[in-house]
């Protein structure tokens, strides 16, 4: 009988996080010092956890920033490793790993194709990081191909227990999966995630979110049956009744006992902007790691604390850490977007 698996939780312990370094070469080019600053932070604060994976388009230049900032113990937490590179969203070209139910077997690599978030951007490299990664010797895991499917890892969450939550402005939006039904796509994200239902939320697309509306900008899982979520309490914020329809509708989702999820908001960010346009800014796109959290924080005191508070509610016992985030926002995206994890038992 061929061996089950199933999507664990991002909060099930992990092997490490991989991360995928930014270089002059990407859109970080007018900015790079900042978000190398922002990276090293990361890093600092991944190490004091678990390990680290870094897939870098100049290996050797990495590892030597790495070394003048790093203390011995985390340095020897860090793997770098040579590959071609378009961005650094790992979250969404990085490997969507499944465990096995036998202890005995391997974990398994999905290989989904990454094409952009719709063929914004370009992607034809980032589509290949895992594809080197594995060739590299990274990963103790069977290598599945996907790449006839478009999903990105930002795009689902998982309760380790059957059940993905996902959106559908984003997994419906053109030139990801098409001509697939909404119907269609349910099946094969049931089939490839070993998943037994799936939820859809409609509402809390962000302004400025070039992803569409991926799951990890609005809605996070966390235990005990748990749903954090952007709300607006401000009826002026041109987001507010989107995302007032996004709370009405999870009022209404149910959990695989068919009980209501506990709803906990996490506050908005104030707007931030950039050159005029309104930028992503949100809390739930938070890092779980083994015994902590990684908040994005955005320089508004009050509302981070607020945020790192609820956050702090929803994962007893873990540490919980702010890291500024407002250089990231700058590409759309937060700090969720640039990590994957790795599942226990993904790395050689």
């Amino acid at each position: 009988m061929e061996t089950q698996y199933r999507l664990p939780a991002e909060w099930e312990p992990q092997d490490a996080i991989q991360l995928t370094w930014p270089n002059a070469a990407t859109d970080w080019e007018p900015y790079l010092k900042d978000i190398v600053s922002t990276y090293i932070e990361l890093v600092k604060v991944i190490t004091k956890y678990e390990r680290v994976v870094v897939a870098a388009t100049d290996a050797v230049g990495t590892r030597t920033v790495l070394q003048s900032h790093l203390s011995q113990p985390a340095l020897a937490r860090v793997s770098v490793y040579q590959c071609r590179i378009n961005d650094t969203w790992a979250r969404d070209h990085g490997p969507i790993t499944l465990i096995a139910s036998d202890a005995a077997k391997r974990n398994k690599i999905l290989d989904f194709k990454f094409n952009g978030w719709g063929e914004k951007f370009r992607w034809e490299d980032d589509n290949t990081i895992t594809r080197q990664l594995y060739a590299q010797g990274v990963f103790d895991c069977d290598w599945d191909d996907n790449t006839d499917f478009v999903l990105e890892g930002g795009s689902i969450e998982s309760d380790g227990k059957g059940t993905i939550l996902t959106s559908s402005q984003c997994l419906l939006a053109p030139h990801r999966n098409q001509p697939l039904t909404k119907e269609d796509i349910e099946t094969q994200l049931k089939k490839r995630l070993c998943a037994d239902r799936i939820l859809w939320v409609d509402h809390g697309n962000l302004k400025g979110d070039d992803t569409d509306g991926h799951i990890d900008t609005i809605v996070r899982m966390a235990p005990d049956h748990t749903l954090l979520y952007i709300a607006c309490d401000d009826p002026q914020d041109e987001q507010y009744a989107d995302l007032k329809a996004l709370e009405n509708q999870l009022k209404t989702l149910r959990d695989a006992d068919g009980k209501p999820y506990q709803l906990m908001p996490l506050p908005s960010p104030c707007p931030i902007y950039d050159d005029g346009d309104r930028l992503p800014a949100t809390y739930a796109n938070f890092v779980i790691i083994n015994g902590a959290v990684i908040v994005p924080t955005y320089q508004q005191p009050d509302r981070d604390a607020a945020a790192l508070s609820a956050i702090g509610q929803a994962f007893p016992g873990y540490d919980v850490i702010g890291i500024d985030a407002c250089t990231v926002i700058r590409q759309h995206g937060s700090l969720h977007c640039l990590t994957m994890q790795l599942p226990k038992g993904s790395l050689k």
